[in-house]
This record gives C-alpha cells, sequence and structure tokens, in this order.
C-alpha cells in the first residue's frame, strides 16, 4: 500500500516538474493585457449621453482629450483601467452614476525591419504571430537570419525578446530580422 501511494506521488510530483518548462516556454504566448499607447484609435460611450461619446485618437504623450473632463492619461492602461479613470473624471461633479464602455478601433502599427523585402510599418491585427508578420514585410531576403528574429516591446531596447515564428506580436512592436554573415 505505502509503495502504490509512493508511486502516485512520485508520478504527481514528475508531472508537475516536466509541466513546469511546458508553462514556461508558453511565454511565446502568454494572456497579455493590451496597453493603450500613442496612435491608438479607441471608441468612448457613456451611455444616455451621447455628446460625451465618440471616437478619440491617443495623442503621443498617451493622453486622450475628452469632452467635458479634458485630457486623461491613458497610455499604458488597459481599456477597463480607461473605462474607470473615465467614470471618476465624471462622477460627481458632472453625473450620479456614470455608464462608460470603451472600446478598440483601431491598433497602433507595428514595424519590421532589417532582412526583410519590404520593411515598414503595418497595421497591426489581433492575433498575429511573428511568421505573419513577416509575410507582410514580403517575407526573408536571402540574407536573413530566419531562426533568429528579436522584438522590441513598446519600442524598449532593454525589453528585448528573442522570438520563434510563433511568438505574439502586439501593436507598437519593433520587429528586428537580422542578417546572416554566411
Amino acid at each position: 500500500m505505502i509503495l502504490r501511494v509512493l508511486t502516485v506521488f512520485a508520478i504527481v510530483v514528475a508531472a508537475f516538474v516536466i509541466a513546469e518548462p511546458v508553462r514556461s516556454q508558453s511565454a511565446d504566448s502568454p494572456e497579455i493585457t493590451y496597453e493603450l499607447g500613442p496612435g491608438d484609435e479607441v471608441r468612448v460611450t457613456v451611455f444616455g449621453h451621447g455628446d460625451l461619446s465618440g471616437v478619440f485618437v491617443l495623442g503621443g504623450d498617451g493622453t486622450v482629450s475628452l469632452p467635458l473632463i479634458g485630457e486623461i492619461a491613458a497610455g499604458q492602461k488597459s481599456v477597463r483601467e480607461l473605462e474607470d479613470l473615465i467614470v471618476d473624471a465624471l462622477r460627481p461633479d458632472y453625473l450620479k452614476n456614470p455608464s462608460v464602455n470603451v472600446q478598440m478601433v483601431n491598433y497602433r502599427p507595428f514595424y519590421i525591419l532589417g532582412e526583410v523585402k519590404s520593411p515598414g510599418s503595418y497595421s497591426y491585427v489581433s492575433g498575429m504571430k511573428v511568421i505573419n508578420a513577416v509575410v507582410l514585410g514580403g517575407g526573408y531576403t536571402y540574407r536573413a537570419k530566419e531562426n533568429k528574429v528579436y522584438i522590441d516591446r513598446s519600442g524598449d531596447e532593454s525589453q528585448r525578446i528573442v522570438a520563434s515564428p510563433e511568438t505574439p506580436v502586439l501593436p507598437g512592436d519593433i520587429i528586428h530580422v537580422p542578417e546572416r554573415f554566411f
């Protein structure tokens, strides 16, 4: 009986040990909460108040200017956090119990540089992966180092990651396809 319990225990422990690397490898596709940034276009709906609703673009500093309440710092906030900020700004001075909905209309572009046939900026599509971005860029050139692509998240080189073809691309990402030496 003890041998059976120890065997089951060993199998469970082994399953967790084996599963751990799989979870860390899935860092290529984590559940990422999208953070708003300059150039994103959002639709703000204040229910019952069409004059306060509309489509707005985040400025270069990450702020959005809304009727009645003015500038709101929306950069590096989720859509849900922006909703909460707008509700807090409207309550209690302007509306007693505001109901606000924020939806993404257009994402900011991503950029692909280096050894692709048509480097440049491209419109982001939800669920995009590195391989999709390379295809949009016209495919690899013959000099491309296809097995080592880099992504700078939010344009910040300190957040550079080595990407596989299945790595998710986010709006604002800068994808670098380096040149191979031979």
